[in-house]
């Protein structure tokens, strides 16, 4: 029994503490699946659960199961700070993957005001912070009134109140030169602990009370969001059969009609007057009478049927004529084919065969030319048999190839991330440079990766299910390593000193700006209720809370929001922690 006795008191045993992991993680999920008011209605936290868990497996650990907490705390302090980092970087950098094709869409469709949005949240935090500040100070709620140590130890609040420790890292590195000697130093880490657990239950709850207070309906908000997804007029694929009878157009080639046109559609078959089927290409001509099969976007379809002629519906003689005509879904596979277009390819003019639709990301989006192919996107091609079959080569269509992800690409992702976020960026005012970090660099450059990697042709190919795999292992991995780090120290700092007034001060730092902003958002800028959520914790970055947002939404909308905010809210609260400090100290 001794070997077990050992293995569960030696902090300085590897085993000791993966077993610690295990428990914490193992726990925290299965606490997560719990909900509160119902099984069918009721409201559940999911993994948020393994930072509590995390925080309580700490505290019994350290006041209980160590002989030398102090020391064991010391030892584990860097190898815990090691795997929360790499947790959190695979977190931010498989979400930067996912939603980086359609970030900048997104970000110009309402990006702007999103961002204004999380600014304004990060300044009431600010005036939150420095308003309570000075009442407490004012009124004798603090132990040592009109100490400068009381400011500095609030700013640490407000780290923690909105769960973000890059602020109260740049926020730590200024305090010696502002306090002079180094035994001076307030430690802003306890007022961070003090507020970190109920902020991270704050951001939540306080997205729960928005949707009562607003009187949002989560069906509703799916149907909106659903709705709004299909209808992209300029992407949405659309079969038209047009018959012609506009004498303007007899004669042209199609390539000719598409140049005068100057919008693309592809033509998949034509049927002539007489019943004669052809498989067209770029120099087939038009003729009077000619029924033509063709795919366009659906803003263009009216256009399109007024240049040529009138819609017509499938004839009997057109289903007995096109029975060696095949439509196949093929999966891009070849890496060669990243980045380049349709039109490159000359799959039309190499392959007789035409492609009308790409599904990409479960969204179909019309074939156009100038569409650059990823590995991943599902194709439609149209053709005879023999031509389709052709194409297999050319496409790859070896699904079993998609089964691996490209580990290194990804991990080079990482390495240019984490080397970006350490660029010092000087500001005007600011002694010390401000850094993206090491969760704002790979961010960056995953949306980046995500965005414009094809044009450089590289496969930044993940499968949804390995992302949201290596998303979930980061977010819990950063979880309990900040719980089990808190736990340590949590129940004596909150017991201690000022440490109970950092509690309630830092919960009202956490969801007064949030109530605020969440119904300017809503009624203001209308946005979608789990779009709102992400914005939510993204401007607050943090994790648990898009963790809770992609749980309750189910699909794809707070991530887009939590991406679009994530950078300047990250930005903005490195560079204001430093200026309270250097502003009302220096």
């Amino acid at each position: 029994m001794d070997w077990i006795i050992k293995l569960l008191t030696d902090p300085k045993s590897a085993a000791h503490l993966l077993i610690i992991y295990a428990l914490v993680i193992s726990l925290g999920v299965r606490f997560g699946q719990w909900k509160i008011g119902g099984r069918k209605n009721g409201i559940a936290f999911g993994v948020t659960w393994v930072l509590f868990v995390g925080i309580f497996v700490g505290h019994i650990c350290t006041n209980f199961l160590y002989d030398n907490p102090a020391e064991a705390v010391a030892y584990q302090r860097h190898i815990i700070d090691i795997v929360k980092e790499l947790g959190l970087i695979l977190f931010v950098y498989c979400i930067g993957l996912q939603v980086g094709p359609s970030f900048f869409q997104a970000f110009r469709k309402g990006g702007l005001g999103m961002s204004l949005l999380a600014v304004l949240l990060v300044l009431l935090n600010v005036a939150m912070t420095l308003g309570l500040f000075f009442l407490a100070d004012n009124t004798g709620i603090f132990s040592t009134p009109h100490d400068k140590g009381n400011l500095a130890m609030m700013v640490g609040v407000m780290c923690g109140a909105v769960t973000n420790t890059p602020s109260l890292g740049a926020a730590n590195s200024i305090l010696p030169e502002l306090f002079g000697d180094t035994c001076n130093v307030p430690a802003i880490a306890n007022g961070y602990a003090c507020a970190y657990p109920l902020g991270v239950v704050g951001i939540i709850l306080s997205t729960i009370a928005l949707r009562f207070i607003a009187r949002i309906s989560l069906e509703k908000e799916q149907e909106e969001l659903r709705q709004r997804n299909e209808s992209h007029p300029e992407t949405t694929p659309k079969h038209l059969i047009i018959e012609v009878s506009n004498l303007a157009v007899v004669g042209k080639t199609l390539e000719e009609l598409r140049n005068f046109f100057k919008r693309q559609f592809v033509v998949t078959r034509c049927i002539y007057p007489d019943g004669q089927f052809v498989v067209p290409n770029a120099t087939t001509e038009v003729s009077m009478g000619m029924r033509i099969h063709l795919v366009c976007s659906e803003q263009d379809s009216e256009a399109l049927i007024q240049l040529m002629g009138k819609t017509a519906e499938v004839g009997h003689e057109e289903q007995i004529d096109t029975v060696q005509y095949v439509s196949r879904r093929m999966v891009v596979t070849r890496e060669e084919i990243t980045g380049r277009s349709l039109a490159q390819l000359h799959l039309s003019s190499l392959y007789g065969v035409n492609v009308t639709r790409v599904t990409r990301g479960g969204m179909e989006l019309f074939a156009d030319r100038n569409l650059p192919l990823l590995v991943g996107d599902r194709v439609l091609v149209t053709g005879t048999e023999e031509n389709v079959e052709r194409v297999k080569s050319v496409l790859g269509s070896q699904v079993e190839r998609l089964d691996h992800p490209n580990v290194g690409v990804l991990f080079m992702g990482i390495l240019i991330g984490l080397l970006v976020g350490q660029i010092p960026i000087p500001f005007p005012g600011v002694d010390v440079p401000v850094k993206l970090g090491l969760a704002g660099g790979p961010l960056f450059v995953a949306i980046l990766v995500g965005a414009f990697g094809h044009r450089y042709r590289i496969n930044t190919y993940v499968s949804t299910s390995a992302n949201l795999m290596l998303r979930e292992v980061g977010l819990i991995l950063f979880l309990s390593s900040v719980g089990i780090q808190a736990g340590a120290s949590f129940w004596r700092t909150i017991m201690a000193g000022d440490g109970i007034h950092y509690v309630w001060m830092g919960f009202l730092i956490t969801i007064v700006p949030i109530f605020i902003c969440g119904l300017i958002g809503r009624w203001k800028l209308k946005l979608n209720y789990f779009t709102l959520m992400g914005l939510i914790a993204g401007a607050n970055t943090d994790p648990p809370a898009l963790a809770f947002a992609n749980t309750t939404a189910g699909n794809n909308a707070p991530a887009v929001g939590y991406s679009t905010v994530y950078l300047p809210a990250m930005f903005l609260r490195i560079l204001v922690a430093q200026l309270i400090l250097l502003f009302f100290l220096s």
